[in-house]
This record gives C-alpha cells, sequence and structure tokens, in this order.
C-alpha cells in the first residue's frame, strides 16, 4: 500500500523515519511532505496515489477524498477529527482513527497554566513592570479554595481535575455521562447551568458536534458571576465569540483565556476576542509539546500498523 504524510507532525525527521521504517520492510511505500497546504488541488496532487493519508489538524475536504480513487484509510494525528470530511468519508467507505490521548497531560497543564495566571495577572504584572510600574490595581486571587466547572469530563477534563487536587477545589462536572474515575477524584457532577452559576472558573474540555456547537452562548453566559473566568481549550465554536466579546466588554464576566477559535491561526484581526477587554489568547497550542507531538506520531504510526493487520484501532469514522 501506498502511506502518504500530508503534512510534517511537528518533530525530528529522524523520529519519522524511524517510525516508518517497518512500513517500508513489510513492502509498503511511504512519502511525507514537509509542508502544510490548504491548497485543494494540491491535496489531490499529494493524495493521489494514496491508500492511507496521513494528517495533523490541517482540513482534508470532501473533494479531495472523493477523487482519491484508491484511498482506504485516514490516520488522523489529532483528537479531533471535526476538519475531516465525514460524509465523503461515509460515502466511500473510508476509515478513519484518531490519535486520542497523546496531548492529555500537555493541555491539562496549560489549562492549569492559564488559569493562575488570570487569577495572579501574570501578563499584566510583566507589562507593569516593564513600563516602569507597580502592583497597585493588579492584586489578584489564589486558586486554593475555588470552585472550578469542568465541562467535559473525558481524560483531559479528568487530568484537570487531578491537578487541581493540591489546590484543594471544590470541582463540579458537566459531561454527557457522570463517571466513577470523575467521583473519585472529587468532581460532583451538576446541571450545566448549575455549573456555570457556581463556579468561579469554567474550563471547558468538550468535543466539537452538533449538541456541543455554541454551548456556551450568551444565555449561559448570563448565568455566571460576573468574577468569572472562562477558559476555552476545546474547540472554538463550543462558544458564541461575539456573545463572549460582548460579557467581557460590559463586565458581566471577569475575564477569558482562549486558545482555540473558529479557525486556526492566523485569526482574523477584527476577531471579536482579539477587540475584547480582559482576554489572553494564545495561538492554538495547548495540545502542542515536544513530549505530545512524539506521543502522537507513535500513537499514528501505531494506528496504521494495526490497520495494516487487520486490527483497526482508534476508529471514529
Amino acid at each position: 500500500m501506498n502511506i502518504v504524510l500530508l503534512e510534517p507532525l511537528a518533530v525530528k525527521s529522524e523520529v519519522i523515519e524511524k517510525l516508518s521504517k517497518k512500513a517500508v520492510e513489510m513492502g509498503h511505500s511511504f512519502k511525507a511532505y514537509d509542508s502544510v497546504t490548504k491548497d485543494v488541488e494540491e491535496l489531490k496532487r499529494r493524495s493521489r496515489e494514496a491508500d492511507i493519508l496521513i494528517i495533523a489538524n490541517n482540513p482534508l475536504p470532501g473533494e479531495v477524498i472523493r477523487e482519491v480513487e484508491r484511498l482506504k484509510y485516514i490516520a488522523v494525528a489529532f483528537t479531533g477529527v471535526d476538519h475531516v470530511d465525514k460524509e465523503a468519508c461515509l460515502e466511500k467507505g473510508v476509515k478513519v482513527s484518531n490519535a486520542a490521548g497523546y496531548s492529555t497531560d500537555s493541555v491539562a497543564e496549560l489549562a492549569i497554566a492559564l488559569i493562575i495566571d488570570a487569577l495572579r495577572n501574570v501578563l499584566p504584572c510583566d507589562h507593569r513592570v516593564r513600563n516602569g510600574g507597580t502592583k497597585d490595581g493588579l492584586v489578584g486571587n489564589q486558586l486554593k479554595g475555588k470552585t472550578v466547572g469542568i465541562v467535559g469530563t473525558g481524560a483531559i477534563g479528568l487530568r484537570v481535575a487531578e491537578l487541581l487536587r493540591p489546590f484543594k477545589c471544590t470541582v463540579l462536572g458537566y459531561s454527557r455521562s457522570e463517571r466513577e474515575e470523575g467521583k473519585s477524584l472529587g468532581i460532583d457532577y451538576v446541571p450545566l447551568e448549575e455549573l456555570l452559576k457556581r463556579s468561579d472558573i469554567v474550563s471547558l474540555h468538550v468535543p466539537l458536534n452538533e449538541a456541543t456547537k455554541n454551548l456556551i452562548n450568551e444565555d449561559r453566559i448570563k448565568l455566571m458571576k460576573s468574577s468569572a473566568v472562562l477558559i476555552n481549550l476545546a474547540r472554538g465554536p463550543v462558544v458564541d465569540s461575539k456573545a463572549l466579546a460582548e460579557a467581557l466588554n460590559k463586565g458581566r464576566i471577569a475575564k477569558a483565556c482562549i486558545d482555540v477559535f473558529e479557525t486556526e491561526p492566523p485569526i482574523e484581526e477584527n476577531h471579536p476576542l482579539l477587540m475584547a477587554k480582559n482576554t489572553l489568547v494564545t495561538p492554538h497550542i495547548a495540545f502542542a509539546t515536544e513530549e505530545s507531538m512524539v506521543i502522537r506520531a507513535e500513537l499514528t504510526f501505531d494506528n496504521i500498523y494495526s490497520y495494516l493487520e487487520g486490527n483497526i484501532k482508534n476508529q471514529v469514522i
């Protein structure tokens, strides 16, 4: 089979060579592209002879999937697969696996970092010192004893709860199903509306689907405390950006830390959250650490070898 890596996986070439060596020894071909393209015609050219495609988090349109005659399997080096045209895959019988779990620790650790940054005004303090100022107006709050609401208690949400334990926080959870592991970590499962009303910090860790799109909308933001902090490391469309920006500008909630938007960075300059008060924005980097990039490459190739052996792992489509 022809295996094609459509975009770099942010690891050293030696890692890719090591991981792909087994495929070549098995008699399969392997081709890796070292640049990202969103040009549909270029994606078609790169994919033309592929039986197996490897992608990360850049879009794979249905037009490409439908035109690759030999395509049988897509290995997504990412957790979410909303950037892959599901209907096209179903039409052609193309199976898709993801690399769920590769960035659990990295995302959870950034959630904690952003929470502390928001409470202690770390970035504004840096700016103040560099401009000859003092701490006046920047005295923050400690995390100890705060109520943290975790929306989505999959692997990442559970890891956030675990990392919060030394801070002796009250942890509320909202999820499609209550998990015993979450309860053992001290999560008190409550309805979403109650979580939003009670939480000092709300951290989002849900996938993007029809049920979660605009989950945090104008009406639900109005339920939150005026002193609340919202953390979004999930998917951009989980939050109504315009409604959130308006709430921040009017002081209905205190702060927001946003790592994900409706599109991948670079973000348009007039995006409402770039213009809003009291926001800390990062360029979709929660998943990206040196360690997690190696783990996701390993998981992705492990998925491919399992597929080649007739045992599909981590199948999502």
